[in-house]
């Protein structure tokens, strides 16, 4: 009879990491004598970490002393005190490879019910000594699983596990671990998964994400899982060189640029929305400076059109304005990014300010190219006439649409602007607009432009009840960090590494416009990302979960470690990897 070793606690603490704080409930210990367990929790328990552990699905973490066993003769350590890995409940039996999600059980006078595997994090590496042990846990089908509160209960050591039901599909916790984060997934195992009421939310998106890509046929590698904006590879690795064929100045500061293959022969059809990345080189002398740019027009494969507006002490932006003319030729890569127009849905709302209008933009054509019955909304704020791109573009395209509605507001518009004719609106764009033209709850919303207007504006559709992942934003910048339980810090311009410069490859951030090279005293491109400040996303730092997975523009890495699965065609794990050579990121 499974039975109940140790009920272990803790609650949140500062530990010290790698020059850094992480705020972390990992350490556990054991308690004596009976503990109500709630509807969230554990009496005395806390997670420090909310978006990744607790709530009502990951209430009570469990662990097995035969797992215990198992780290102590695979690491060659211990043994360990109940409540090492970080678990609620420390068990004999209830092995993953036994228990089924969806299994009720009744410890004590307490009744649960399991709804997924651990989370791979990077804080039980912290807690292990063992920076692999996020990884660990899925290669080696040992991750131990989380307990919904089905009735509130006290519970204590010694207790006996009765299992009281037995979950629908009885598919095991190792099975949906490994279903998840290892390579190879079964159209027919994905349905049965998603046929679990018990299955956490979370999962279940991964799966739906997952069981999408096998019916469309698979794709070579990638795991939208775990990587949901992943999309198809991009057609060519590295910089092809295009002729400009046209210049048009598109306002006072924004420049659209018309490219063409030099042999004229078709360019890949890129997605509305996408951006490729444009190397130029002003100083002969220096390094490549390396910029993205969105693709601004109707999604072809004769030309793409790339808009550019003059930055203020920008190298690339006033390289092109000032020295690029029809007939020069630039290297281009292939069109990327996943800030796309998605097919299916009713509503769509267009929302962008200044220069992000560009991926917007290509968005309307593509629905104006087959007179789209969707309903449209088009909003755009800018300073005035003089700064307002593509405004008799957009309304032509406005006009072919039967279900479009728009929303034009000028912050400081000038005396000859004529309001309800090149504005409707004085002021910034707000979320109050929305209410003006009537924008549907439920549409898909794609917003561009500068950090604090998608900011303001992300928050305010929150608020009106939009659902996040409804929500569609691209920056032109770097993009926000995540990196879980790491105290705040201020903010810093990227910047190269303090100590000794390096004298590997060239490292290109592109987004953050940093180039600096490599030096082997750094462990992953991660870690080197890190040093100089580049904002980053991770959570295992092990190969695991591809919360770190990056657009790679140019070059190749090679792994310390393999990761558990291949990320997208196109993409890099930089939590596991190092550069081979000069290499270029979309970070």
């Amino acid at each position: 009879m499974p039975r109940l070793v140790s009920v272990n606690v803790g609650v949140p603490r500062d530990v010290a990491w790698q020059g850094r704080t992480v705020h972390t409930a990992v350490w556990k210990a054991p308690i004596t004598g009976r503990r109500h367990v709630g509807r969230l929790d554990v009496d005395g328990d806390a997670q420090g970490d909310l978006q990744g552990h607790g709530g009502e699905q990951r209430a009570v973490l469990v662990y097995q002393v035969e797992s215990y066993r198992y780290w102590e003769r695979e690491l060659g350590r211990g043994p360990w005190d109940p409540g090492q890995f970080g678990e609620n409940f420390t068990v004999e039996g209830l092995s993953d490879d036994e228990v089924c999600i969806g299994d009720r059980y009744r410890i004590g006078d307490a009744v649960f019910e399991v709804t997924q595997p651990r989370v791979t994090c990077f804080r039980v590496g912290i807690r292990m000594g063992e920076p692999r042990m996020a990884a660990l846990l899925v290669a080696h089908r040992r991750p131990g699983f989380y307990l919904r509160v089905i009735q509130e209960g006290e519970v204590g050591a010694g207790d006996e596990i009765v299992r009281t039901a037995r979950g629908p599909e009885e598919m095991t916790v190792a099975e949906i671990d490994a279903l998840l984060y290892l390579p190879g997934h079964p159209r027919d195992r994905l349905e049965r998964a998603l046929r679990i009421p018990a299955l956490s939310i979370g999962w279940q998106e991964s799966f739906r994400a997952l069981l999408t890509q096998e019916r469309a046929g698979g794709q070579p590698a990638g795991n939208p899982g775990l990587a949901p904006e992943t999309v198809p590879a991009p057609a060519w690795k590295g910089f092809r060189t295009m002729r400009v064929t046209k210049r048009v100045k598109e306002s006072a500061s924004i420049l659209s640029l018309m490219l063409e293959a030099v042999d004229r022969s078709p360019l890949a059809l890129p997605l509305p929305g996408q951006f490729v990345v444009v190397r130029v080189r002003p100083d002969p002398g220096a390094p490549p400076v390396l910029r993205s740019y969105s693709l601004s027009d109707l999604p072809g494969t004769d030309h793409y059109r790339v808009s550019v507006k003059r930055e203020t002490n920008g190298v690339a932006s006033s390289y092109i304005f000032d020295r690029v003319h029809p007939g020069d030729t630039l290297e281009v890569s292939a069109p990327r990014g996943s800030f796309t127009l998605r097919p299916d849905g009713d509503a769509v709302v267009l929302a962008s300010a200044g220069i992000g209008a560009t991926p917007v933009l290509a968005m309307l054509h593509a629905l104006a190219a087959t007179r789209s019955p969707r309903r449209i909304c088009w909003l755009f704020g800018a300073r005035d006439g003089a700064n307002h791109p593509f405004a008799d573009e957009s309304r032509a395209l406005l006009r072919d649409l039967p279900n479009a509605r728009a929303h034009v507001c000028y912050s400081r518009p000038a005396p000859t602007d004529r309001p309800g004719v090149d504005f409707d609106a004085p002021g910034h764009l707000t979320v109050a607009a929305f209410d003006k033209i009537g924008v549907p709850r439920d549409a898909d919303f794609y917003l561009c432009g500068p950090r604090s207007f998608l900011t303001d504006l992300r928050a305010g559709i929150v608020g009106q009840g939009v659902a996040s992942d409804r929500i569609h934003t691209e920056i032109f910048s770097a993009g926000p960090s995540v990196t879980p339980g790491i105290a705040p810090v201020s903010l810093v311009p990227p910047h190269p590494p303090s100590g000794p410069a390096g004298e590997g490859p060239v490292v290109f951030f592109v987004r953050s416009g940093l180039e600096t090279r490599w030096s082997p005293r750094f462990q992953s491109v991660l870690e080197f990302a890190e040093a100089c400040d580049v904002p980053v996303r991770w959570s295992c730092r092990t190969g695991v979960c591809h919360t770190c997975e990056s657009g790679l523009v140019v070059g190749t890495v090679h792994y310390e470690p393999e990761p558990v699965e291949p990320p997208a065609p196109g993409a890099a794990l930089i939590c596991c990897s190092r550069p081979e050579g000069d290499l270029a990121l979309d970070l």
